[in-house]
């Protein structure tokens, strides 16, 4: 054989056995999963978690390899126009993420990524219509919200799993939900009216709430004030009452004394009302003056 010969034939079997090489060695990432098909039909899979990554064997021409991505993936679903619980239309937009959870039978089920896309957006918007179907506007735009989507991730969840899609649903949200052009003005129109009518509500709770504790405070300030005057006119008798025992026990050691006493009372008291008072009277004939005319002694007979 001559020299270019051999090198034909060394370059062919080069050629071969790269070839070769290139259809029985493939390499499975750690982010990957991989399915071995023999002739159209899954005969193993390897897990990359499970020490599966790296280079692997396959029998040339009758074995393929199929991968998948085992990190959590995001679907975002067609805007879908639902009807809630007041017969309102709603445009609603929202999002799963998800992770291949089986490839084996996510591959048997939906072979490929395109068709489980289509399959899972079609299992959101029914879950959506289910869920959000049941309840109002005003819930499924705040009150409720986390609620509701929690109830549709796991409804989503338990289709997925009846349906054998190999899939585990990580999460379920709706980023935006809004109204049809044609029902934007009714609706906000109604929402106003609503809130207007807590408005007037609150307020009317609170004017009564108001009154209540202005009454209140009324009939607390009226109790004091007669417990006070109450009590002031018993101690202000209690003192009068011991006022007179005293006058009266010293008026009876000196019964002079207290006449004097009195009759300097009753000057003070007729006498000092100033130069608008005006008195006749004769001190000789006058029992009220006898003791400026005669002293503290003119009372003794």
């Amino acid at each position: 054989m001559s020299i270019s010969s051999r090198a034909i034939a060394y370059g062919l079997l080069f050629v071969a056995a790269i070839w070769l090489l290139a259809n029985t060695l493939f390499v499975v990432e750690q982010r990957q999963e991989a399915i071995v098909v023999r002739l159209g039909d899954p005969v193993r899979v390897i897990h990359a978690g499970r020490d599966g990554a790296g280079l692997n064997l396959k029998i040339p021409l009758m074995e393929d390899v199929v991968k998948f991505d085992r990190r959590n993936q995001a679907m975002e679903a067609d805007q879908e126009e639902i009807v809630d619980g007041n017969q309102e239309r709603l445009v609603v937009d929202a999002f799963l993420r998800y992770r291949i959870s089986d490839p084996l039978q996510y591959y048997r089920t939906l072979r490929d990524e395109h068709t489980a896309q289509d399959r899972l957006e079609r299992l959101v918007n029914s879950s959506l219509r289910q869920v959000l179907g049941s309840t109002t506007t005003e819930e499924i735009i705040s009150g409720k919200r986390d609620q509701l989507m929690q109830q549709s991730r796991i409804d989503v969840g338990k289709r997925a799993k009846e349906s054998r899609l190999g899939i585990e649903v990580i999460d379920l949200r709706i980023k935006r939900v809004d109204l049809p052009a044609a029902n934007q003005a009714s609706v906000y129109r109604r929402m106003q009216t609503q809130r207007q009518q807590i408005a007037a509500q609150t307020r009317a709770q609170g004017e009564q709430q108001k009154r209540e504790i202005i009454a209140g405070a009324d009939k607390e300030v009226a109790i004091t004030l007669a417990n006070a005057q109450q009590e002031g006119e018993t101690t202000r008798g209690q003192g009068d009452a011991q006022r007179t025992r005293i006058f009266a026990q010293a008026f009876g050691k000196d019964p002079d004394f207290a006449r004097f006493y009195r009759s300097m009372q009753a000057y003070d008291a007729s006498l000092a009302q100033g130069e608008q008072t005006t008195m006749v009277l004769s001190p000789e004939s006058s029992d009220f003056l006898k003791y400026l005319e005669r002293g503290p002694g003119g009372g003794r007979k």
